[in-house]
């Protein structure tokens, strides 16, 4: 089969044997957003046609409004059975489909992050696991018996980058700052302080102003804030969190845990590829 996680920004795709074992796999900056005139099969076949036919299985925004065809979302708590059985079937291609997100109230949604978690919920077992999957959206969510329990989104990325480039504090950075572990840990530990995020945001400033913080360690002490004030709120008094990302997002998120005593286990970003293959062997697909 072939699995392809097809986000806003960004496309990946997996080749998959008939016991999941990755064959070959590619990537591309041809997110949803960048499809002219919504043709999405031209892009499928430019990116995987060598590898066709094989059954197809997609998760992501390509099953968003704004993608090839919408998904409908499945309500929390929600497990591999559910989610299986509400694959959206691609019009005008056989043995194409498309997974569901899944929603829940008070109103939250994912789209992709539930494949990931299916794919991490076999390794884990049974019982209550507390996973993170960082970005520009961060998921976290609890897994119980196998199942999305509820989840919560925090707009950590979106908001980092605001106000780097779009707030107060952007024309205080220079073009050439670099990585500051030092500042990244000053930030997650300030945001263990009272006082709240917006106020430890005008705080970065002051900093600055009154020499307390170099310019060029402002975007890592910004990255460290955020991340510290997202794992104060959302890790759900959480002894062990379980990290499903890229590399560099998951060391900094794992760094940023252990300032608060929380134990970190990482699981890479191919858990999207596995989570796809459970679910179609659920659905009887592959």
């Amino acid at each position: 089969m072939i699995a392809i996680d097809w986000g806003l920004t960004s496309f990946r795709a997996w080749r998959l044997a008939e016991d999941g074992a990755v064959l070959d796999r590619t990537t591309g900056p041809f997110g949803i957003r960048s499809v002219a005139d919504r043709d999405f099969a031209a892009v499928l076949d430019r990116a995987v046609g060598t590898w066709r036919p094989a059954t197809v299985l997609m998760c992501g925004m390509i099953g968003s409004r704004q993608g090839w065809v919408e998904a409908p979302y499945v309500a929390a708590p929600a497990g591999l059975a559910a989610i299986a059985a509400a694959l959206a079937p691609v019009p005008g291609m056989d043995s194409a489909w498309i997974v569901p997100g899944v929603s829940q109230d008070p109103p939250d949604v994912m789209r992709g992050e539930e494949t990931q978690i299916l794919g991490v919920a076999a390794p884990l077992g049974a019982g209550r696991h507390v996973l993170c999957l960082p970005g520009t959206h961060s998921k976290w969510a609890v897994l119980e018996e196998g199942r999305v329990a509820g989840f919560r989104t925090a707009m950590t990325g979106e908001v980092f980058g605001l106000m780097r480039t779009q707030s107060m504090l952007a024309p205080l950075v220079p073009d050439d700052a670099a990585e500051d572990p030092g500042a990244f840990d000053a930030g997650v530990d300030r945001a263990r302080d009272e006082g709240g995020l917006l106020h430890h945001l005008f705080g970065l400033r002051a900093a600055v102003l009154l020499g307390r913080l170099v310019p060029a360690a402002l975007p890592s002490m910004l990255s460290g804030l955020l991340i510290g004030h997202e794992i104060a709120e959302l890790s759900a008094e959480a002894q062990t969190v379980h990290l499903v990302g890229s590399a560099a997002l998951t060391e900094r998120y794992g760094r940023a845990l252990s300032r608060f005593g929380i134990a970190a286990t990482t699981h890479g970003e191919e858990m999207a590829a596995r989570g796809l293959f459970v679910i179609a062997r659920e659905a009887g697909i592959a």
